[in-house]
């Protein structure tokens, strides 16, 4: 483990390649699952009020369960996660562009309509975080339908880490990566 203020990483997080590769995968990431992404406590409200600007952006079956189900849920652990159509499928926040799945609330960011780019989850996968009272510990989650991002990730020659920088300095803040790419020089 590397640790990096009150943030403990797994060394695969600076070790292991990643770039996410959406003309291979499809977005893939967010059709599969036991459930839907990660939410934590302080983006519950921000799902609440988001949601009238989203919706204009949502697919029919996707608005409906949300409708039906919330604008979060709690899954089989007891976690808060997005609303899944059909079950543990489908985020129902999901769009498609391309054949491609998008975020329909990251669009409505993209498109001006709100100012929260989406579930920190979300932007940080692959890393997935478990967050104690003192600290927090960052996990590179490995999962077989990003073979395509590690592939990619090797012939680019980039990081977890560093295709990561966007939200781990929106999580933890620019000096904190700072501190990241100093520990890491330093290994």
């Amino acid at each position: 483990m590397i640790e990096v203020g009150n943030v403990l990483l797994h060394e695969d997080v600076v070790k292991e390649n990643f770039v996410c590769n959406l003309n291979k995968c499809k977005g893939a990431c967010c059709l599969e699952g036991d459930s839907g992404a990660p939410l934590n406590a302080d983006e519950l409200d921000i799902l609440k009020e988001i949601y009238p600007k989203v919706k204009p952006y949502l697919t029919a079956k996707g608005i409906k369960t949300i409708e039906k189900d919330g604008v979060y849920v709690t899954d089989f652990e007891g976690d808060y996660t997005t609303p899944c159509v059909d079950t543990n499928k489908e985020c129902a926040y999901v769009i498609w562009e391309n054949g491609i799945t998008k975020c329909g609330i990251e669009k409505a960011y993209e498109e001006g309509a709100i100012t929260w780019k989406k579930p920190i989850s979300c932007h940080l996968y692959p890393i997935r975080i478990t967050s104690y009272p003192e600290f927090d510990v960052l996990n590179y989650d490995r999962w077989n339908i990003c073979s395509p991002a590690c592939s990619f990730g090797d012939e680019l020659k980039v990081h977890v880490h560093e295709f990561l920088k966007d939200p781990l300095i929106r999580k933890y803040g620019a000096d904190w990566y700072r501190e990241l790419e100093d520990t890491v020089a330093g290994i």
